[in-house]
């Protein structure tokens, strides 16, 4: 049975947190939520991006940095680095995120991390045991352990968003979206096979059910629903099957596909809030 605690939000880790680094697996728009607010906290974040599953809301994250592209989150800018040496010099004389394909096995040696956050999202796999190699370790969402697999966990189930969990595991998903407006499940469009994404529409366009969107495998998908275009998998990407590649926002001048959501912005404040209870709970030797 999992322990889950309510903690309200915390005063400022500036002053702890000034120039210590973090390392944030995954570039989705969660991962890229919390990099903004650990990084207006004082810290130093690196984002390890993981293909798997592809990154849909991209104009919400820091993922397009790995083209090159620039990229910004609420006015903080991401860049990207791939190369070991880079990310030295970013973290030690930059201010931006820095956004790199090098897994954490290659990150590790850079030193100086005193968190790593799994905030990859993945639904169906077995978490990897974090657990002793930062000074703090928090898992987010289905698979994590608390005090087992991390230190600490946040869960991400749209009933609990944001509660901390210090013993126990979070729930399993259930594979039922949140609501967005009046739809649930028949916002996104999956991946039927694999193959290669090709697609000329952008994120914040509008569309109509029906209006061709990408061509996949040489097949066409079309929109479900009118509305815009909140989430589109990079053209280019080579996707396997039954992934997320469209996400139709249908609530018209309140559609959001850009900045920090509500529920990216609960659990990054959540992921702050579960990393001050860990330098506390540090401080005072428990």
């Amino acid at each position: 049975m999992a322990t889950i605690h309510l903690f309200p939000s915390l005063p400022s880790l500036e002053q702890r947190t000034h120039q210590a680094r973090a390392i944030v697996l995954g570039t989705n728009e969660i991962a890229s939520a919390i990099a903004v607010f650990l990084t207006r906290q004082g810290m130093r974040v690196v984002l390890s991006h993981d293909p798997m599953p592809p990154v849909i809301r991209r104009r919400m994250a820091f993922h397009d940095s790995l083209y090159g592209e620039l990229t910004a989150v609420e006015e903080i800018w991401g860049v990207n680095c791939d190369q070991t040496l880079e990310i030295l010099e970013e973290l030690t004389h930059g201010s931006r995120v820095v956004v790199t394909r090098l897994g954490l096995s290659h990150l590790l040696p850079v030193g100086g991390y005193e968190v790593i956050i799994d905030a990859r999202m993945h639904k169906a796999v077995i978490m990897p045991m974090l657990r002793y190699l930062a000074p703090v370790t928090i898992g987010l969402g289905p698979g994590f352990i608390a005090s087992e697999n991390c230190d600490i966990a946040v869960e991400t189930h749209p009933d609990f968003v944001g509660q901390i969990i210090t013993s126990g595991a979070t729930l399993t998903a259930d594979g039922i979206p949140s609501p967005l407006g009046d739809m649930k499940q028949e916002r996104f469009v999956y991946s039927g096979a694999p193959g290669r994404w090709s697609t000329h529409r952008d994120i914040g366009e509008k569309v109509f059910k029906g209006m061709t969107l990408v061509i996949l495998g040489g097949q066409e998908i079309t929109a479900p629903k009118d509305g815009i275009l909140r989430g589109l998998v990079r053209d280019g990407t080579e996707v396997p099957a039954a992934v997320k590649l469209v996400e139709i926002d249908p609530r018209s001048r309140n559609a959001q596909w850009q900045g920090i959501d509500q529920r990216s912005r609960a659990i990054a404040q959540a992921t702050v809030d579960a990393y001050s209870v860990m330098l506390q709970t540090t401080r005072r030797g428990i």
